[in-house]
């Protein structure tokens, strides 16, 4: 406004030769040059406000989208510990155990309760590792009741990263997948080797077991819970996420998950 009035201003004094008062000019407020300008600023508000409207609706969408499919995860880990054959593999080595050693019998029910229980009760999307490490424990140690000697697990993790966030049941996805897998289908068993570590600011959770990666019209080279957690690490974390299951030339398969680092301490 000021600008157009100085303008205004030069005009009349310089090229017309009228003799105006600087301070009179400068305050002058033309109607029509008002009109003008309140005419743009809606617009221009209208304009951020509709980019606005739109991104919230994207940004609720996406949620939304992570919400169904960490749900969808939560429904198929509980469908696998539900599964008749976990069921009754876990309750008959109960049964065995419960004139052998009933203390052992005991806790192999509490540690199917809890298993159950975080399978029923998870609601939230993401998981400290410490949370899910319990998770995992309880897991090895009621599936070793069934495949003793045949099972291992090696937990190799920096402890700095104990409290850092992420994905809930990836890493027990990850387990069950060497399991069904790996162990399962030798006859030596094997172990289960879980790294969790922090690399070039990203933390890498990877789990190395015996096995081989088998091409199958249904499986195509990964499980359902597998594509459900490239998924949900897809929409969790855009491109900054990363997963990959790999087929050694030694004998052993190794899948591995990548996360920013600037989410693991800020989720």
């Amino acid at each position: 406004m000021l600008f157009v009035n100085l303008r205004r201003y030069l005009y009349w004094a310089v090229y017309i030769g009228q003799n105006r008062d600087l301070l009179e000019t400068m305050l002058f407020w033309d109607p029509p040059l008002v009109a003008g300008l309140r005419l743009m600023s809606i617009w221009v508000l209208a304009y951020h406000l509709y980019h606005y409207y739109s991104q919230q609706i994207a940004l609720t969408e996406h949620n939304a989208e992570l919400s169904i499919l960490a749900k969808q995860i939560q429904l198929d880990h509980l469908s696998d510990q539900l599964n008749p054959h976990f069921l009754f593999n876990s309750l008959n080595s109960v049964k065995s155990l419960i004139s052998e050693n009933p203390l052992k019998a005991k806790r192999s029910i509490d540690l199917l309760s809890d298993i159950l229980r975080s399978s029923i009760y998870t609601k939230d999307s993401l998981a400290t590792v410490e949370e899910e490490l319990q998770l995992i424990y309880d897991y090895v140690e009621l599936e070793k009741l069934r495949f003793e000697e045949r099972l291992q697990l090696k937990v190799e993790i920096d402890k700095t990263l104990l409290s850092s966030k992420i994905p809930s049941l990836c890493i027990q996805t990850l387990i069950e997948n060497a399991l069904k897998h790996g162990i399962r289908n030798s006859i030596k068993g094997g172990v289960i080797t879980l790294t969790i570590t922090k690399k070039k600011e990203n933390m890498e959770i990877s789990v190395q077991n015996p096995g081989q990666i088998i091409i199958d019209d249904e499986v195509k080279n990964t499980s359902l819970g597998l594509k459900n957690l490239k998924k949900r690490l897809h929409l969790q974390y855009k491109k900054l996420a990363a997963f990959t299951l790999v087929e050694q030339p030694t004998g052993m398969v190794t899948a591995t998950i990548v996360i920013p680092s600037n989410s693991i301490d800020n989720e």
